[in-house]
């Protein structure tokens, strides 16, 4: 029998290990200034609330997972879309999004496989999708190694990020399988108003493209604004909600999510819900010890979160005040979640080319990391995570001022340049906290 012999290997990488890529991960990791060493390090770029040890799980959640490890079944498999009590428990939690059954929940291993799936079972090689600009980079990871297509949209800093709308529906062609909506969203903290998300419906439905509701951030709002879940504003137009625990119960580590599939008129039909089952096995479902804690997590107090919520909330209003007074720079006020955009006025700062250079003197000269615009696909912002706690923000702030005086051209108090800022900072100052 005859053999073929190679004279060298040719192990190469498939096209979807290279093309799969984590932004995030890329621009942080290749970022070549090291933190000043006589400065404490101050990392404003993690998106974890529990990171820091000021915000811990709630005991009732901790209990649900003691008691589930005395579960029988806790240390089996179980079915790939997760366990019936659970799916049941996620329909009653999710009530305010219109009629869910069990039948409609599948859970998952977070909220990102959750937009994993959905991408994989909608979205063939060659197809499009619609994403945010600036948005989360979870949807490049996800789309890209499988030739698919990232068009983006606009969103508008000035008018508290809410979506061009005509860009929107000017990106959509025949090969356009869905549109992203995150709300609320990462990065920029805006809440989207019940007018805005039935404009947005009105252009799924005309242009026939069902809708993946990114809702991870769900309830995450500051005073004055209020959530609502696209699902119970659409009459017609297919609507598959991702969220799941790791946020709101502040558990990220233990990665449960679901996604709900809301589809009133049957447009998805049993083959998208059947794909999205047969996807669900290639992992063979999120962890069980998780799931049968699941119903009890859901029904646990809430106080704590919406105490964290206030916490967040005089966060970004003392961020916004401070930034505001930086040379250069100009904070986009969030209306929730827990990050804040911040323009860099880059032709005010003659010593760097863009957002990266930036972030990376930042990081060397003042031992501060936030996460450059372009993680997000948005060059010439950054942004900050506000769940750090109070004396640490204080000082990340007083860093940043005295680097923005250090470098900014033509140094001006930034009450000289608010006349050009549209979105000007509203401070409310019976949240303000001394550090």
């Amino acid at each position: 029998m005859s053999r073929i012999i190679q004279k060298e290997w040719t192990v190469r990488p498939s096209y979807f290990a290279v093309k799969t890529q984590n932004l995030i991960r890329n621009v942080v990791e290749n970022i070549k200034m090291t933190p000043n060493p006589n400065k404490k390090y101050i990392t404003l770029s993690i998106g974890d609330p529990t990171a820091f040890g000021n915000f811990q799980p709630p005991e009732s959640v901790l209990q649900a997972i003691r008691d589930s490890l005395d579960h029988p079944s806790s240390p089996n498999y179980g079915p790939v879309i997760g366990f019936y009590e659970a799916r049941k428990a996620v329909a009653e939690y999710s009530r305010r999004q219109g009629k869910v059954k069990p039948e409609d929940v599948i859970l998952c291993s977070g909220c990102t496989h959750a937009i994993d799936l959905v991408i994989t079972t909608l979205a063939n090689s060659g197809q499009n999708i619609l994403v945010p600009r600036p948005g989360h980079t979870v949807y490049k990871t996800a789309a890209e190694g499988l030739g698919i297509e990232l068009k983006f949209y606009n969103l508008l800093p000035d008018q508290n990020w809410e979506i061009d709308l005509e860009d929107l529906e000017n990106k959509i062609d025949e090969a356009t399988a869905l549109i992203v909506v995150i709300n609320p969203s990462n990065p920029c903290g805006s809440v989207y108003k019940a007018e805005h998300l039935r404009d947005i419906l009105q252009i799924a439905s005309r242009n026939r493209v069902p809708v993946l509701a990114d809702e991870i951030y769900e309830d995450f709002t500051f005073s004055g604004h209020k959530f609502t879940t696209l699902s119970s504003l659409s009459v017609d137009v297919p609507i598959i909600t991702c969220s799941g625990i790791t946020k709101r119960f502040l558990v990220p580590g233990w990665r449960l999510g679901w996604l709900i599939i809301h589809d009133r008129n049957n447009i998805l039909g049993d083959d998208i819900r059947k794909g999205l089952c047969n996807v669900a096995s290639r992992l063979l479902g999120p962890c069980v010890l998780i799931q049968r804690a699941l119903p009890a997590i859901l029904e646990s107090p809430q106080g704590y979160f919406w105490d964290m919520m206030k916490f967040v909330e005089t966060q970004a209003n003392f961020a916004c005040k401070q930034l505001c007074l930086c040379p250069g720079l100009r904070p986009i006020t969030p209306q929730g979640v827990m990050y804040m955009m911040i323009e860099i006025q880059i032709s005010l700062f003659p010593s760097f080319k863009d957002d990266v250079q930036f972030v990376e003197r930042l990081l060397m000269e003042e031992a501060v990391l936030c996460l450059p615009g372009q993680c997000f696909g948005y060059p010439n912002f950054m942004r900050i995570v506000l769940t750090v706690p109070e004396n640490i923000l204080t000082e990340a702030c007083n860093r940043i001022m005295a680097f923005c005086q250090q470098h900014c051209s033509g140094l001006k108090m930034k009450e000289e340049l608010l006349d050009v800022t549209v979105a000007k900072p509203i401070i409310r100052e019976d949240l303000l906290t001394t550090a």
